[in-house]
């Protein structure tokens, strides 16, 4: 058996000296001319490593400045593949590009079939004509799937081998040498070269050079990566920026949202067209469409539906055109046949919620697009990629699809990642338009609820009769009458009300007073302070307002009309018995009144701490002092109607000045603040003692708007708490009422809210009620009429009866305490009796409790 070709290479490789020694001596001036295209008379074999290195070199140089100066990436791969296949004697090479289509991962020929005398024209693959593997198919997608070198010496003999490229292009493929380009830990592509023409396969020493010069293709193929990948995250970046810039610029409806964000990014999509199909978001029928079906005249819906249980139904299709001319093309209630939609594939999208990537449109199996030109350009559908938009609750609201990318080439994983990012936005975008939907809604609802409230609030003609009694006078609606035809009629009933309950008295009571005669009564007020002729108030309006205030009261035990008129009468008496309208504006002086006979409207008989543990809305839209806020608010709602609105005639700037004053005074009836303001007042009614002369003080106080603010907060509370300071007679019933009150909330936390009620709520301790009322004076009332006693003299009747109430408290504590101590002493004189009758009938006494000896 003769020495065969591999035994000689083997010999020679494993003998490096010998190899070199026996091609200096054999080889000829002739030879190495031959090989080198060098005349053979320049040959120097002392030279002949260095030429090879400087060949090598210029090479290698060439290369490097095709990669500087072209930025074409196959341009310079193809010289690299030429150069390679003449180095390893390959017939040809080829380069595929890795990418993903819908998760998937593929190759594509890029360049193809590059030998020695190729041009770069005939290899660069046209992106219709392109040959794509799968990653489970041929040679080449195992080396991208397992991610390393093959070096195949028969393909016969290699399972992965496959030969259906072979069987297009009618070649037959002996052996192949195949390499994955990685960028980092991405793969990039795949370089290929096929049949070795100088002998039966590719050696090791063809596998290192081939992977050797593969540095440098591999050096470009990362630029070109990274190019790309830096391309589609400017894109992404840009694209998400302006439609966000435009989303929030369109809130009110959904379809001119995603217009204005689609329209304003379609420079960034990188298409020829694309379209928009929004879906119907009913999810169940009216009964007047289901009858049909259940009686049996309609089959029922057995077409696709979302993943959440709708009809797909494209309610509308919006078209935009990039190609040639721009257009838009907006379609309402599309039928099944347009163009956007007969290829089923939107449907798909909607019914799955898939995205799906198309490559050849024309061949699909699944969807039918259509073929012919879509329009006079010659435009046909080439390649295809629709994607779901999807909302934050999960929801299909429409389908987005992209139709032939400009390059030509299909959409690839980065083409996917940016879509899906846009369209993910858009999807989230849509809680935007649905909140804006549902505050209109719950607009539109609180309008409707305070339009309720309003009507049984607001006082009716047949009402206003009651205090404007025109239709008997003058046979005629108020409002058909001259002012001074009401203030005739109002002159005639009011004011003698106002010395027949001493209205200007401390020690008012409502106790023998109608609710009617109240609200009479606040109305002429207004007259005495002289406030409705100055500000020009509607006499007809002022009677409305009042009567609306006392029917904005609920019926409660305490917090009701007659608890809101006593506020308002102590701030009337206030600012007229104890002289405190001096330093006030008239219109300071109504304000306030005002804001006395608000304060608790629409009280529930509750207090704060029972809004929080009960988690009543109010709370929740209220986080400090939640019922004067409520208060406040109804207030200013009653004023925000017309017929009601005293201010009316007002400017803006007074108007203003009022409602301040408003907010101040309401707010400051919560007891919780009392404690931060008191030392304030204090300070001022100190610093009105160091005045000698009253005018001097009074103009100083005028005109300091801080200390006035805060001199009215306190006679709001003073007003608030001003029952404690009523005779003993009124006071000891108004205590009941407040503590009746009290017991009712207390019997809701304990059934409700499951808790135990704290001692003053707590029924079961009612004869405690003397003890908590002293502790209650003591330690929150005194104070206040105590300091307005000293800084007005003329409210000393005040501070007189709560001295006066806390001895009778005091009195009726100390007679509940001697009741206690007389049932604890008859208690232990009967224990005391128990223990001797027991000690009598065992004088023993040392024996055992428990046992006895017979």
């Amino acid at each position: 058996m003769g020495v065969q070709k591999e035994d000689v290479e083997k010999f020679l490789h494993d003998n490096p000296a010998f190899a070199t020694k026996y091609f200096t001596k054999t080889m000829s001036p002739s030879s190495i001319s031959k090989i080198s295209g060098l005349p053979e008379k320049e040959i120097d074999f002392g030279k002949l490593e260095e030429l090879s290195r400087v060949e090598e070199s210029r090479i290698m140089f060439d290369l490097i400045k095709d990669m500087q100066e072209n930025i074409n990436m196959e341009k310079v791969v193809f010289k690299i593949l030429k150069r390679l296949g003449a180095l390893i004697h390959a017939d040809r090479c080829s380069l595929f590009m890795y990418r993903q289509r819908n998760g998937i991962g593929e190759l594509a020929t890029r360049l193809f079939n590059v030998s020695t005398n190729s041009v770069l024209e005939d290899c660069v693959v046209p992106p219709d004509s392109e040959i794509v593997y799968p990653l489970d198919l041929g040679i080449v997608g195992n080396v991208a799937l397992t991610k390393k070198n093959v070096n195949v010496k028969d393909v016969k003999e290699s399972q992965y081998f496959s030969s259906f490229v072979d069987e297009l292009t009618e070649y037959e493929t002996r052996n192949v040498l195949a390499a994955p380009i990685f960028n980092g830990k991405d793969l990039v592509g795949v370089i290929m070269a096929l049949n070795k023409t100088t002998g039966p396969h590719f050696t090791a020493q063809d596998e290192d050079l081939f992977l050797k010069y593969l540095k440098i293709a591999s050096l470009n193929l990362k630029i070109f990566h990274l190019s790309y990948l830096h391309n589609c995250e400017t894109r992404k970046g840009q694209l998400l920026l302006w439609s966000a810039n435009k989303v929030f610029e369109e809130l009110t409806d959904i379809e001119r949202q995603f217009h204005k964000a689609l329209y304003t990014v379609r420079a960034y999509l990188n298409c020829d067209r694309y379209s928009v199909g929004l879906l119907d978001m009913t999810k169940e029928k009216e009964f007047f469409d289901i009858w049909p079906v259940l009686m049996g005249e309609q089959p029922p819906y057995s077409g696709p539906v979302t993943p959440d249980g709708r009809e797909v139904i494209f309610y509308k299709v919006i078209d935009y055109i990039l190609h040639g001319k721009e257009d838009i093309k907006v379609i309402p209630n599309p039928p099944a046949d347009h163009w956007a939609l007969s290829s089923g594939l939107p449907t798909y999208v909607a019914e799955s919620g898939f995205i799906c990537n198309i490559m050849n449109a024309a061949a699909d199996e699944m969807f039918h697009f259509q073929t012919e030109p879509l329009d006079d350009s010659g435009w046909t559908i080439k390649n295809v990629l629709s994607l779901p938009i999807v909302n934050k609750k999960e929801e299909i609201v429409g389908v987005a699809t992209f139709y032939n990318r400009k390059d030509g080439k299909p959409f690839d994983d980065h083409d996917e990642n940016l879509m899906e990012a846009l369209t993910q936005f858009l999807g989230w975008s849509a809680l935007n338009t649905d909140t804006y939907d549902k505050m209109n809604k719950l607009e539109n609802r609180k309008d409707i609820a305070q339009d309720m409230v309003l009507y049984h609030v607001k006082c009716r003609n047949d009402e206003i009769q009651n205090v404007l009694n025109t239709r008997q006078v003058y046979d005629c609606e108020p409002w058909e009458c001259e002012e001074e035809d009401l203030l005739d009629i109002l002159k005639k009933d009011l004011p003698p009300l106002i010395k027949k309950f001493e209205i200007y008295e401390f020690r008012f009571s409502d106790f023998n007073c109608t609710e009617l005669d109240l609200v009479k009564c606040g109305i002429q007020m207004y007259y005495e302070v002289g406030v409705v002729k100055k500000f020009q108030i509607p006499q007809e309006v002022l009677v409305r307002f009042m009567y609306s205030v006392s029917k904005g009261y609920r019926k409660i035990t305490y917090h009701n009309w007659r608890h809101g008129f006593n506020v308002g009468q102590t701030m009337f008496t206030l600012l007229t018995t104890g002289h405190l309208k001096r330093y006030y504006t008239d219109l300071e002086v109504m304000a306030m009144i005002t804001a006395g006979f608000l304060h608790d409207i629409d009280h529930r008989g509750t207090n704060n701490l029972y809004q929080v543990k009960s988690g009543n809305p109010l709370a929740k839209l209220h986080g400090s002092s939640i019922l004067e806020r409520h208060h406040l608010e109804f207030g200013k709602f009653l004023l925000s109607d017309e017929s009601l609105n005293i201010y009316q005639n007002l400017n803006r700037r007074q108007v203003d000045h009022v409602i301040h004053l408003t907010d101040i005074a309401i707010i400051a009836t919560d007891l919780a603040l009392y404690f931060k303001k008191r030392t304030m007042f204090q300070k001022i009614v100190d610093l009105s003692k160091t005045y000698e002369e009253e005018k001097k003080w009074v103009d100083f106080m005028s005109l300091e708007t801080t200390r006035k603010e805060i001199v009215m907060a306190m006679m709001m509370t003073a007003c608030d708490l001003s029952a404690i300071t009523k005779p003993w007679e009124v006071q000891s019933k108004v205590a009941l009422s407040v503590a009746a009150e009290f017991w009712e909330q207390g019997d809701l936390e304990r059934t409700v809210l499951e808790q135990q009620p704290i001692p003053m709520m707590d029924r079961n301790k009612a004869a405690e009620l003397p003890k908590l009322q002293c502790g209650f004076i003591d330690f929150v009332c005194t104070f206040v009429y105590k300091e307005f006693s000293r800084f007005h003299p003329q409210i000393q009747p005040m501070l007189d009866g709560i001295l006066n109430n806390r001895k009778e408290w005091n009195a009726k504590k100390e007679e509940y305490e001697a009741q206690l101590k007389a049932i604890e002493e008859e208690k232990a004189a009967k224990e005391a009796a128990q223990a001797a009758k027991a000690a009598a009938n065992n004088p023993s006494g040392g024996g055992s409790k428990t046992c006895c000896v017979c």
